[in-house]
This record gives structure tokens, C-alpha cells and sequence, in this order.
């Protein structure tokens, strides 16, 4: 079990660059499978997403090389099961249906796992592999697919806009006989991103990022390949703003894209802060002698409305906040475990299935809490710098599956922050304490 440890009271300053977006180098990995020349995924963070990924990878018989910041995807013919351990550790597993049902005729998948967020069915990727003439047979604990040639291009409308389930089809009907046409898509920056990377390897898409895409099929591989940068991390940027918000001072996020999160900058703007944002950075400014406003309303939403990750980040900024504020969750059941260990450290909050209710205090202390999931996680370990005293965040393993180094990354601003360690470690020796200033 991994812990960090965070003390509170300082302001941050300066400046920081999120890495590649997660949620695009996962599917992204994926994808390469998909292409007959050599792919090359640029900045890749270490995550332990990523990690599980190369694993899942090799494991189908491909060879993904790691130099240094880049990944190497060399041309393969992968099998086509992959391992229950493997894909339990992580949702995004899932993005290998397409791939491995078109290069290798059938898949076989266990139910993914991944934060313990709700359920996520993924009954609308198989209902479109269905469409597109794929056989699926959904077991209690498993699902294969096969397709007896190739597949078919077909019109499909998604139920809800579902970002797997898009580019789940999008991958497939790349390599379909025939055109397809996507209705009801998901439009996540990421989408659009993968999207970019299949055009470059022979793909022939329309309108990714908007919800109708069309994706004129190759009738088998991609017959290229790609190099390729993948867009920044909305949500990492996101997390280095609502920690300024929450401690206070001034921080420049570079060389992203703040179009990409315009919704949660302008809930920081309502909140008291101010905000500077030009085509590829932006500044979060908060004199920490300033109150923070509540009587936030707060919805998430597909694309471009609030994102369901900064749901956690939000509540860590409004903890603090003058007036009673809201928050509710459409897509997870249990997207706000996090609530738990906000009020251990002195916050007002109650959770209620999808929805979080605050009402902002003037003071937090310091506690030891556990990440109940990624973003939980995240949103702790910044409302721990506003904590009077030190706080432990603990099982803090789920952060490093969508962050390099947060911790890092927040010390090099400021914070005293902790190495991560697990308490293996800590009982050989002293947990190693990074503070900065």
C-alpha cells in the first residue's frame, strides 16, 4: 500500500506541464495494433495504466518498447485472449475488442476492472461490434467476440454518448468492408486525438469530435504507421489548477490546451479565482487571504459540459468555500468515496448516491485518509494542502495510475509533499519526507 505525505499551509508557485493525456495514450496503445508500419506514441507518462497496457500488450504478442518518454509499437499479429489478471487491473482493457477482433478474428475478454467507480456496462460496444456483423457471446465474468470475415460497415446510434463505446466502433469500422456512420458519438478531445493518429497509419474518418462521425472502411489493417504526439492532459491540468485554487498563489499550466477545459476554468472563475488563459497555457491566480465563493450547482457531462473526473477536484476547491454548493455525478454511482475522507479532515460534506452536498467551513485539519480511486484520490491529496498540519493519504497506488507524479509535481510548485513508499518499505525504514522551501 502506497501512502504520500502532505503538509499544509503553503502557496504555490510557478510553472508545470501535464504529460499526454491518459485517456488518449490508453486507447491509443490499443490502436497501434491496428496498423501494418511502426507507431511511435510521444511523452508518454509513466503511469501505472500504461504500464498494465505494454503488459497486456506482450502478452498478446506484440513487442511495445519504452524510450525513454516514447513508446515503440513495431508491426504485429496479436492473439487474440486476453489474461483475467491483466485485464482486471484496469477499465481500459476494454479498447482492445476492436483491435484484436479485427487482427486476430476473435477476442476473448474478461470483464475489465479499474476504479471502483460504479458499474460501467459495456453492453453498447457490443451491441455496435454486433451491428457490424461481429458474433458475441457475454458470459457472468467474460465476453468473446468473433467475426467470420470481415466486418461490415453500418449505420449505429450509441444509446448515450459513451467515450469506450466510440472509440470502440470508430477502431472497428476503420478496418470494415464498407462505410460506417456513427451517430450519438462521444466528442472528448480524446476522440478526435485517436482519430488524428488513424488518419496518419491510412484511416479514412469524418467529423471525430462532433457527434456524427462517418469512417470509410479499409476492408482489413491500417497499411501504415504513425508518429505521434498526443494531445495534453485535460485532467491533469485540471488538477494543477484546483490545487492553486485550494492552496492559493500563482501557477502558469503550459503548453496545454485550456479549450479543452473551459468548463471547469469557468467554475474557478465563479469560485474566486482569476484566470488568464491563452491558446496553449493558462494561469490560476488566488491570494490565499481571499475567500473562496460556494453556491456551486454542479452537473457533469459528456463533452463540453463538466467533466465527470473534475467532479472530486471541484469538491476539494468548494470545501472551503462561503454558501452551500452541489455537485452531482451523471455517469458514476460511487464517483464521490472521496467524501469520506474530506470530512476526516474537518470538511461538511454529505454523499448521497450520485450526489454531494457541501457546505463550506473555514478550516480543515489534518488527518490520515484512504484513495478510494483515482481522481478521489487526487482530490485529497490537494484539500490536504489547505489541512492545517500533516495528512497521510493512503493506498495513494490508485493516483499513480493516472498521474507520473503528482506529489512531485505539486512540491516542485511549493507543497510539502511525501515520496510515495508502501509501508513495506516504511517498516525497513523512515517514510522519506520531500519538502520544499
Amino acid at each position: 500500500m502506497e501512502r504520500i505525505r502532505i503538509t499544509g499551509g503553503r502557496t504555490l508557485a510557478g510553472r508545470v506541464r501535464p504529460a499526454a493525456a491518459k485517456n488518449s495514450v490508453l486507447p491509443l496503445l490499443a490502436a497501434g495494433l491496428l496498423c501494418e508500419g511502426p507507431c511511435v506514441l510521444r511523452g508518454v507518462p509513466d503511469l501505472a495504466d500504461v504500464d498494465a497496457s505494454l503488459e497486456l500488450l506482450r502478452a498478446v504478442g506484440a513487442q511495445p518498447e519504452r524510450r525513454g518518454a516514447d513508446i515503440l509499437l513495431p508491426p504485429s499479429r496479436p492473439g487474440g485472449r486476453i489474461p483475467t489478471d491483466i485485464a482486471g487491473a484496469m477499465r481500459a482493457s476494454v479498447f482492445y475488442l476492436a483491435p484484436l477482433l479485427t487482427r486476430a478474428g476473435q477476442v476473448e475478454l474478461p470483464l475489465p476492472g479499474g476504479c471502483r467507480l460504479g458499474p460501467r456496462p459495456i453492453d453498447i460496444h457490443l451491441d455496435g461490434l454486433a451491428t457490424l456483423g461481429a458474433q458475441v457471446d457475454a458470459g457472468a465474468d467474460r465476453v468473446t467476440v468473433r467475426r467470420a470475415g470481415l466486418l461490415q460497415g453500418a449505420d449505429y446510434t450509441l444509446r448515450l454518448p459513451s467515450v469506450g463505446a466510440t472509440l470502440t466502433l470508430l477502431m472497428a469500422a476503420c478496418c470494415a468492408q464498407g462505410d460506417t456512420t456513427l451517430r450519438g458519438a462521444a466528442c472528448e478531445p480524446e476522440i478526435a486525438d485517436v482519430a488524428v493518429f488513424l488518419r496518419k497509419c491510412g484511416a479514412r474518418i469524418e467529423g471525430a469530435g462532433t457527434p456524427v462521425v462517418r469512417i470509410r472502411g479499409m476492408g482489413g489493417p491500417l497499411p501504415g504507421g504513425a508518429d505521434h504526439d498526443p494531445v495534453p492532459d485535460r485532467i491533469a491540468a485540471a488538477t494543477y489548477a484546483a490545487a492553486v485554487a485550494v492552496a492559493g498563489g500563482q501557477v502558469t499550466v503550459e503548453q496545454c490546451r485550456p479549450g479543452h477545459l473551459a468548463a471547469f476554468l469557468r467554475f474557478l472563475r465563479a469560485a474566486g479565482c482569476e484566470i488568464a488563459a491563452g491558446p496553449t497555457e493558462f494561469t490560476v491566480r488566488r491570494d490565499p487571504a481571499s475567500p473562496l465563493w460556494g453556491g456551486a450547482d454542479l452537473r457533469t457531462g459528456a463533452w463540453p459540459g463538466f467533466a465527470t473526473d473534475t467532479a472530486p477536484l471541484a469538491a476539494a476547491v468548494l470545501l472551503r468555500a462561503r454558501g452551500d454548493s452541489r455537485i452531482h455525478d451523471a455517469l458514476f454511482q460511487n464517483r464521490f468515496a472521496c467524501a469520506r475522507g474530506f470530512a476526516a479532515m474537518g470538511a461538511r460534506v454529505r454523499a448521497d448516491g450520485r450526489d454531494l452536498s457541501i457546505r463550506g467551513v473555514q478550516t480543515l485539519h489534518a488527518a490520515t485518509v484512504t484513495a478510494p480511486d483515482l481522481r478521489g484520490g487526487a482530490a485529497l491529496i490537494i484539500t490536504a494542502l489547505a489541512a492545517r498540519g500533516t495528512s497521510v493519504v493512503q493506498d495513494a497506488g490508485h493516483v499513480r495510475r493516472g498521474y507520473q507524479d503528482l506529489p512531485g509535481d505539486l512540491a516542485a510548485l511549493g507543497a510539502r509533499c511525501a515520496a510515495g513508499q508502501t509501508l513495506s518499505d516504511v517498516a525497513k525504514k523512515n517514510l522519506l519526507t520531500v519538502q520544499m522551501g
